[in-house]
């Protein structure tokens, strides 16, 4: 049975603080700020609380496989309503095994995988990708027909610069698909 690590846990005790308690995330470690008069059983209490308050909020940001799809449905009705049946796919979901391509798409199975890699990402530069990826069940090529569809989004150029820059400044190497 796989279990979850706790996370590493810094407590920040300051003078200034009188009755404020905040949390937040540092890379893999987790800050707790606390007023330096809490006592230990307040600090227990207040780090518990903090971490299951931080744990929440991060649920609720969590990008899931259900609101993958819908975003692929709002993008089909938005930027490929004359392709409406068409582009449409059969599933959408989010992978952690693509290392050299942001998503890609199976148009004989019409499904879609999109990278991990890109779910903390803005909004735009997600639905490009998967813009990108339902214009494939419309062509499958990467041709001019094919091109003209991404076009249509209008941040495409931006996104597109935008994962160039996020492949250049991490050393990776991504295609297109």
């Amino acid at each position: 049975m796989a279990r979850t690590r706790k996370p590493v846990v810094e407590v920040r005790r300051s003078q200034r603080r009188r009755r404020t308690v905040s949390a937040y995330r540092d890379g893999e470690r987790i800050v707790v700020l606390i007023p330096d008069q809490f006592s230990r059983a307040e600090e227990t209490e207040w780090v518990a609380r903090m971490l299951a308050r931080l744990e929440a909020r991060e649920e609720r940001i969590r990008r899931t496989d259900d609101e993958l799809h819908a975003r692929a449905r709002r993008l089909i009705a938005r930027y490929l309503p004359d392709h409406a049946r068409t582009a449409v796919p059969e599933s959408v979901r989010w992978v952690n095994n693509q290392n050299g391509r942001w998503g890609s798409c199976t148009p004989a199975d019409r499904s879609i995988r999109i990278s991990h890699r890109i779910q903390e990402m803005p909004d735009w530069v997600i639905d490009y990708v998967l813009l990108h990826e339902l214009a494939h069940l419309v062509v499958p090529s990467h041709s001019t027909a094919f091109w003209n569809l991404v076009a249509r989004y209008p941040k495409a150029e931006r996104a597109r610069g935008y994962l160039e820059g996020v492949s250049a400044a991490a050393g990776l190497v991504m295609a297109e698909d």
